[in-house]
């Protein structure tokens, strides 16, 4: 009896954590599938925020309409979920994210930061393709250099902000960053990725392909 009782507490527990990815892998789709119509529909690239609330919702949905940011989010996710400090991971994405918001603000200039976001985006997906030898620091190292290049491309899309607006853009971003990436690692846990063996399942490598493919679609674009 006892076994029968734990055996089904098992499969309870595995299915509550199936349909929590589901819900996940779900909001994902949804978020691309925005981008993606976000894209198709030109939105403006240069916003004028006079409030608090335009701040915060501009914040929230840029780096989700925005589809070069939106994918490199989803390959830092994946391979967060690589490692035991992975919340480390995001930490710094979000971070650099921030700093590079304020490095626009400051009117320090990037060239070319459209082709630096996409080669960016392309070394993330070859992470994912050659997951099983990706090291922490190199990780680190590539999530603070994309955070970066995003928060300098969010600073370019407002113009005439005050004080205010700017922090609640700046808070925006960080919530739907964090939340984003927080969601595809664990999707990446459920899909097997872990440092207890780190043997990672071929579909993610199937999926650092498919990032590695829209990226230099991105580099191409951006340089024509």
């Amino acid at each position: 009896m006892f076994k029968t009782k734990l055996s089904e507490f098992r499969a309870t527990e595995e299915f509550y954590t199936f349909k929590v990815v589901d819900r996940h892998i779900a909001a994902i789709a949804a978020l691309i599938l925005i981008s993606l119509l976000s894209s198709w529909s030109g939105t403006p690239a240069v916003r004028a925020i006079s409030n608090f609330w335009e701040g915060f919702i501009w914040g929230i949905s840029d780096p989700v309409m925005n589809s070069k940011c939106l994918v490199g989010i989803i390959a830092i996710g994946l391979l967060s979920a690589i490692f035991i400090r992975n919340a480390l991971i995001v930490g710094y994405f979000v971070l650099a994210v921030i700093l590079g918001t304020i490095i626009h603000l400051f009117q320090i200039n990037i060239p070319e930061i459209e082709i630096a976001i996409s080669i960016s985006t392309i070394l993330l997906g070859t992470m994912l393709i050659n997951a099983n030898h990706v090291n922490f620091v190199l990780l680190a190292l590539g999530s603070i250099s994309v955070g970066l290049f995003q928060g300098y491309i969010h600073g370019q899309s407002i113009t005439g902000t005050g004080i205010i607006p700017l922090v609640a853009y700046i808070l925006g971003i960080t919530l739907t960053q964090f939340a984003v990436t927080m969601s595809v690692r664990e999707i990446g846990n459920a899909m097997g990725m872990g440092e207890i063996n780190r043997i990672v399942p071929r579909k993610i490598s199937i999926i650092g392909f498919c990032l590695c493919a829209i990226a230099i679609v991105f580099l191409s674009n951006s340089i024509i």
